[in-house]
């Protein structure tokens, strides 16, 4: 049975981003339904998987993390309005029997992800 996890790396710092805020939607038509909000721990990773079981299914989904409030939180000086705030990766989960795992590499001028497993 497969999973959906994430970590965030901060780039600015070489290092896990500690603290960050991460809300998870599924996405079916054009509604948003939030299925867990979590925050990550000192590895830059959520305590448990975020979807795992019967919980994965087949569609599309979308990250949400307050890459903003912690930047501002690590003492960043960053321009009003930020220019990364939250971030929103719209993704898809195709096979819910395989692992998913969608991490946020972040600074805060850009942002990159991948699908790892």
């Amino acid at each position: 049975m497969g999973k959906l996890s994430t970590h965030v790396l901060d780039v600015t710092q070489g290092k896990p981003g500690v603290g960050v805020k991460v809300a998870l939607f599924a996405v079916r038509g054009n509604e948003k339904v939030l299925l867990k909000n979590a925050v990550t721990n000192s590895d830059g990773r959520c305590d448990a998987p975020l979807l795992q079981g019967d919980e994965l299914q087949e569609g599309r989904y979308e990250l949400v993390f307050g890459a903003g409030d912690y930047f501002a939180a690590q003492g960043v000086q960053l321009p009003a309005p930020r220019f990364v705030d939250e971030v929103v990766l719209a993704f898809g989960i195709a096979d819910p029997a395989q692992n998913y795992h969608v991490p946020l590499v972040v600074s805060p001028w850009s942002y990159s992800t991948y699908r790892g497993s």
